[in-house]
């Protein structure tokens, strides 16, 4: 959602607290007074309708020109960032909760990849320098793919998987290039198919079909479909906008927009409505720890190997930006819905959903509502805003 989530080129507005923590605290609200009400959805279906939605919609509207100078930070972030990410998880849950490294690994997992609604919707209210918003934007759409592929993984661990580390690394990187090698294709398919078609309707239809269409067609063969979509959609933005009228184009990020911002607050209620305040209660201590452990590997990757690495070009990343990339590591829907598909006789479950749903809780409700302040704090926020 690159205009509309990031808020670049819009002024700044009123709301103290976004849309985003507002749905969770309604969620939260309603879940604590009337728990009869709460839906029970599989997880999966949550993922496979917002994510390609959300994904499609932020992919389609971020030019190439403006994601080229911040591709590599992406990169680094999304890939090595969320192995990172798990694995100082691990160690710290390991060592302070009665959770083995594995079990660690796997909460590490669900936690590791910032989730693309919180990071989009809480970016609205100010505005910042283009590169630093494309980094922000495309780092919590990326990472979604990793992340779900290194939780698959680690759930094959926790289950006696005889798979070798060399063979789940050789695994981790398959999938990254097959689940690619899918949005590939699919993306220029409709942009071939955009090229014929002079209806705005059909053409506006053939956005939902490559959206949905390749997330379901790589996952149906065990490829990420995040990643599928995410790379299918910046292909088609691409080459399709060149065959598209400006009125065709208008519309479909028009509709695009505002599906995302359904599925964003549909989402973040669910979120809400699927966290039980007592049972975060009981398991205060672990989830403090798991607190501690995301910020710290969170300062890892952002100022030691995002901030060590842009020393090495001639433009390195500002202070500022390390800063606000720093406390733009928000948790959300993925986590949820990835705790809840634990399977049911995992030992330990209730405490790995607990830490995660502590860890999604904290991020929304404490980094979520004082994002757009530590922007303006350490000076990121662009002239005017």
């Amino acid at each position: 959602m690159a205009a509309s989530g990031t808020g670049r080129g819009r002024p700044a507005h009123g709301r103290a607290i976004p849309w985003s923590v507002v749905a969770v605290l309604i969620g939260l609200a309603v879940a604590a007074v009337a728990p009869a009400l709460t839906p029970t959805l599989p997880p999966g279906v949550i993922l496979a309708v917002v994510l390609p939605g959300l994904v499609f919609e932020a992919a389609f509207r971020t030019e190439l020109s403006v994601l080229r100078p911040a591709a590599a930070g992406v990169l680094l972030l999304a890939i090595p960032g969320v192995v990172v990410v798990a694995g100082v998880v691990s160690i710290v849950l390991a060592a302070t909760t009665a959770l083995s490294p594995v079990e660690g690994f796997v909460v590490g997992a669900m936690v590791a990849a910032t989730d693309p609604a919180a990071v989009l919707s809480t970016f609205r209210r100010v505005r910042v320098p283009e590169r630093l918003a494309t980094t922000v934007e495309m780092e919590s759409l990326v990472n979604d793919g990793t992340g779900i592929v290194l939780f698959g993984l680690a759930l094959e661990w926790i289950a006696g998987g005889d798979r070798s580390l060399g063979g789940s690394i050789g695994a981790f990187v398959l999938i990254l290039v097959g689940s690619t090698a899918i949005g590939l294709v699919a993306g220029w398919m409709g942009v071939l198919a955009a090229r014929r078609i002079d209806i705005p309707v059909l053409e506006v239809a053939l956005t939902g079909l490559l959206a949905y269409g390749s997330y379901l067609a790589a996952t149906a063969v065990g490829q990420s479909g995040v990643i599928a979509t995410l790379v299918a959609a910046s292909v088609f933005g691409a080459g399709a906008r060149r065959s598209l009228t400006a009125r065709t184009t208008d519309v479909i990020d028009q509709i695009w927009e505002l599906v995302a911002f359904g599925l964003t607050i549909g989402v973040f209620l669910l979120v809400g409505v699927s966290i039980a305040l007592p049972t975060l209660v009981h398991a205060a201590g672990p989830i403090a720890w798991g607190i501690v452990a995301i910020l710290v590997a969170r300062a890892i990757v952002v100022y030691g190997l995002l901030g060590g690495a842009s020393q090495l070009v001639r433009r390195p990343i500002p202070p500022s930006w390390l800063h606000v990339l720093f406390w733009a590591g928000l948790r959300g829907a993925v986590s949820v819905a990835l705790a809840l598909s634990l399977p049911a006789d995992l030992p330990n479950r209730d405490l790995l959903q607990a830490i995660t749903f502590g860890v999604v809780l904290f991020t929304l409700l404490v980094q979520g509502t004082t994002a757009t302040w530590v922007v303006r704090r350490v000076g990121a926020a662009t002239a005017g805003d």
